[in-house]
């Protein structure tokens, strides 16, 4: 029997186990490790507050010599994106000439992606890849790459992993979507 949630307004079932997300991080690990296995300390760039349990569990997967932080951008209301990126906290690393692997939670329309690569240029990185854990195709209409996506979904509304609604629902090991 499905276990269904309630999270404020809305109801949710499970739609994708914590099982099949750990297979998925270790598939997008191995890519990037064999990737960027000889590139100097690549810094791996969080997007709070969603990508926090996809980052945590990528880079116990990464065997290379590497950093980590994160930045924390805002798009979002209730369940649809609000087409403004509001950047909250900023970078104190130096980049200049760095690796840098930004890590999403989830890229969707990509305005998060174009406004955060549209800054990270102007630090004059090595190079700037995309790693995300879902991706949605129909969504993307923009030319950036994302260079590692654990999956792909499609338009549903999502929770749990990280991802949120108004707030609640990160904390769940699995993903769900909301019911009709």
């Amino acid at each position: 029997m499905e276990q269904i949630i309630q999270l404020h307004d809305l109801k949710f079932k499970p739609m994708i186990p914590a099982e099949k997300i750990d297979e998925v991080v270790g598939r997008v690990a191995d890519q990037i490790n064999h990737d960027f296995k000889d590139k100097d300390t690549p810094l791996f760039l969080g997007i709070l507050n969603g990508a926090f349990m996809f980052m945590s569990d990528l880079m116990k997967k990464i065997d290379f010599t590497c950093e980590l932080s994160f930045v924390k951008l805002a798009s979002y209301s209730g369940t649809a994106s609000s087409g403004q990126v509001k950047t909250l906290i900023g970078l104190n690393n130096d980049l200049k000439g760095r690796h840098i692997i930004i890590v999403e939670d989830i890229v969707e329309t990509g305005k998060s992606i174009q406004d955060m690569v549209r800054q990270l240029k102007t630090y004059a990185p090595a190079s700037i890849s995309v790693c995300t854990l879902f991706f949605k195709p129909k969504c993307y209409k923009l030319d950036i790459p994302i260079a590692y996506r654990a999956m792909e979904i499609g338009n549903e509304f999502i929770v749990g992993y990280g991802l949120d609604y108004n707030q609640l629902g990160r904390n769940l090991k699995d993903i769900y979507v909301v019911t009709e």
